[in-house]
């Protein structure tokens, strides 16, 4: 019989993940924007050099929450961190700023395979990321959540951040991680997953396939999403979903299901459109987390 998911046993399902702590970070670069100050840094990770935003608000009298913003795929490996920023890119993925304007602290690293994290000139290296792992018994996913970590870790170290409201958001990939990432660090209360909550039985089909970020050896002989979501039962979950998306496709089964678990801690909501995050769905999601991080 298989045994359910749990943050303990989803590491041993990922493969270990090489031991880390957060070293010294440098601060490249600081710039007052329209209510937040975006400062650029770098930090040493197992996989090499980490880069990533971080966006502190101004004027906070008290500890501010920290969300952990999770850049999209869309192919364009030579945009990531810059994108949620709103530097580059399209202005709806721009949580990020949008946030911070809001009174919240958030960090946006770039995911390995994008942006400073590509070594290859904007190609897609994350097939030779994730096969240069599995040779040696070590999985992609296990290194991108333990980084998602290790950048909770210095968010929630700031002075004016409060470590018991950590909060995470992501369109496409990053709405993928969105459902991973907190049943591997319980820091996070609350997830935000627009647009890619796809479970693994609908990615066979050859218009959705597998991201190599998500390649897990057997994971799919014995659990799907809802059980990653089921593990982190002590965050609360909004998965938005577009009806004509490919990558939210199978959002109501993942809603039935969890009902016919008890889980309550997961909330779906299916609207009109395609792979897109509009202004309406992220006030939205805003909205979800104030309510859940208080």
């Amino acid at each position: 019989m298989v045994q359910p998911l749990t943050p303990e046993s989803l590491r041993d399902v990922l493969r270990p993940a090489q031991p880390a702590t957060l070293g010294h970070v440098d601060v490249l670069a600081e710039v007052q924007c329209d209510g937040y100050l975006r400062r650029a840094i770098a930090y040493d990770v197992p996989s090499g050099r980490a880069s990533a935003f971080l966006c502190v608000p101004d004027g906070a009298t008290q500890r501010v929450p920290v969300i952990f913003c999770h850049h999209q795929h869309a192919g364009q490996f030579d945009l990531g961190k810059s994108e949620v920023v709103g530097l580059r890119g399209d202005p709806d993925q721009a949580y990020a700023a949008e946030l911070a304007k809001r009174g919240y602290l958030t960090i946006s690293p770039d995911a390995i395979g994008f942006e400073d994290r590509n070594w290859a000139n904007g190609s897609n290296i994350g097939w030779f990321e994730l096969s240069s792992r599995l040779v040696v018994g070590r999985t992609l996913l296990a290194d991108l959540l333990q980084e998602v970590s290790l950048a909770i870790d210095y968010a929630t170290s700031l002075p004016g951040a409060d470590p018991s409201r950590a909060g995470f958001i992501g369109h496409s990939y990053g709405g993928r991680m969105a459902m991973w990432a907190p049943a591997w660090d319980r820091r996070i209360r609350a997830s935000v997953s627009n647009c890619g909550c796809i479970p693994y039985r609908d990615s066979f089909a050859r218009d959705a396939g597998f991201q190599a970020d998500f390649v897990v050896p057997g994971f799919a002989s014995a659990y799907d999403v809802e059980d990653v979501l089921a593990a982190a039962r002590a965050c609360r979950f909004l998965l938005i979903a577009g009806a004509d998306d490919v990558w939210s496709r199978g959002a109501a089964d993942i809603a039935g299901e969890l009902t016919t678990r008890g889980r309550n801690h997961v909330t779906v909501r299916i609207r009109p459109g395609g792979h897109e995050f509009p202004a309406a769905d992220r006030e939205l999601a805003y909205e979800f987390l104030a309510s859940a991080l208080g």
